[in-house]
């Protein structure tokens, strides 16, 4: 069963503690977007300045250039998955050092980035995040087209977990779900809803009558 995962995606400390203040209590996972100012901007808060409540399962989402530099803040925190840009510095070995850790590995592709380039990381990865969005901004559009990588990315792994970035809506869900999505990180439909808990039920309603 695919499964919805509000994201937080914020530009400063307020806006961190804000968004996730909107998402807790009903979110079971959640998507944690920060941005180092240079692969993604505007940059976000300080790794080593965030933290959430015990409960729902959080994954980390790194629009960093060279994630090694921050290896130490991510074992601090220990989050469920971590996830790394293939476009990104150092990838493998940020990727061997989490699995030192014991915490899950995925890795990101930009509209424009084939699978195929996934095969040096295939060995070291649990889950690959298909991005349709901006990164750092909530309102990407959803472009189907990309679900064509998910077929290339299941004959590399099947046991890869497919997550979803961009433009995720009650227009879309199924649409995902049908074409082999996992988890569907959704930012905008949510965080800007005028209640987010019920536009998050909405969604996993659609889901589970997929």
């Amino acid at each position: 069963m695919a499964v919805v995962c509000p994201t937080v995606t914020p530009r400063n400390m307020a806006e961190y503690k804000e968004q996730l203040r909107k998402i807790q209590g009903f979110a079971k996972r959640i998507h944690l977007d920060f941005m180092d100012g240079h692969f993604a901007s505007p940059a976000s808060p300080k790794l080593s300045e965030i933290f959430w409540q015990p409960g729902p399962i959080v994954d980390l989402h790194l629009m960093f250039k060279r994630p090694m530099d921050y290896i130490e803040e991510v074992a601090k925190l220990q989050p469920h998955l971590v996830i790394v840009h293939l476009e990104a510095e150092d990838v493998l070995e940020f990727l061997h050092e989490l699995d030192g850790l014991g915490i899950k590995r995925g890795i990101a592709l930009l509209p424009e980035t084939p699978p195929t380039l996934l095969d040096p990381f295939i060995e070291l990865i649990n889950h690959v995040l298909i991005f349709s969005g901006h990164l750092g901004h909530f309102g990407g559009k959803v472009d189907l087209n990309l679900l064509h990588k998910v077929t290339t990315i299941k004959k590399l792994k099947p046991s890869l977990e497919i997550g979803w970035d961009g433009g995720i809506n009650i227009g879309n869900v199924k649409d995902l779900v049908a074409g082999g999505i996992d988890v569907l990180n959704t930012g905008g439909s949510i965080q800007k809803a005028e209640d987010p808990e019920d536009a998050y039920d909405k969604l996993v309603a659609a889901v589970e009558e997929e």
